[in-house]
């Protein structure tokens, strides 16, 4: 039975939540049959954050790692493509870091793909009745750096591991004040319970249309 991990943040930017953890310890909690499921919340920091996954991935031994974060203002669920070698900050991380133009890994490839099965898993989640797409940027902030230091951990050390990122959107409850897109955390619970299975058991992507023309 494949190993799945399942990563979220803490709350940042002044939230007192994240959809991105709360779906993903409901997902945990209740494992959809045929994977093992284990979660891990990583602090919304820059270095901590990669340096937790580490740690979560030794203590696990997963097959597959699906990192989850929140992208306030996306509408759907978006299963990231490509994570860049770039930190660049908008907002201060928890701890006040700001980091702009800097390397995730000095000296480390531009970029990495996905090795999940990204237009799979935005297929299943439709097909569960719930809004997805393929995204094809992570942006620049904590979730990136994430991304981008699990694909370099499976790269360079850990070639039996699949990987990849998911964003969410808010919560209903994070945007009463303001007019935002969202989504309930049971709906994205049921969306990343869909990703977990079809990453687990799917090794060939669909060849579907998933790109962008900005």
């Amino acid at each position: 039975m494949t190993r799945v991990l399942l990563t979220g943040f803490a709350p940042f930017d002044g939230e007192s939540t994240n959809p991105s953890w709360q779906a993903v310890r409901a997902v945990a909690a209740e494992p959809p049959a045929g994977i093992e499921v284990s979660a891990v919340e990583l602090p919304c920091v820059y270095g901590a954050s990669i340096a937790v996954l580490r740690a979560a991935i030794e203590e696990a031994r997963p097959g597959v790692v699906v990192c989850v974060g929140q992208a306030g203002g996306r509408p759907d669920i978006t299963v990231e493509r490509v994570a860049i070698n770039v930190d660049d900050a908008r907002i201060p991380d928890t701890t006040g870091a700001e980091p702009i133009d800097e390397p995730v890994v000095p000296g480390g490839p531009a970029a990495y793909f996905s090795t999940l099965p990204i237009k799979a898993c935005v297929a299943a989640v439709r097909a569960a009745g719930l809004p997805a797409s393929v995204s094809n940027t992570a942006g620049t902030f904590v979730c990136n750096h994430v991304f981008y230091g699990l694909a370099h951990l499976i790269a360079t050390e850990l070639p039996d591991i699949r990987g990849g990122f998911v964003h969410v959107p808010y919560a209903p409850e994070q945007v009463t004040d303001r007019s935002q897109p969202s989504l309930p955390v049971a709906a994205v619970t049921r969306a990343l319970a869909e990703i977990a299975v079809t990453a687990a058991h799917t090794r060939t992507d669909l060849r579907a249309a998933g790109g962008a023309t900005h």
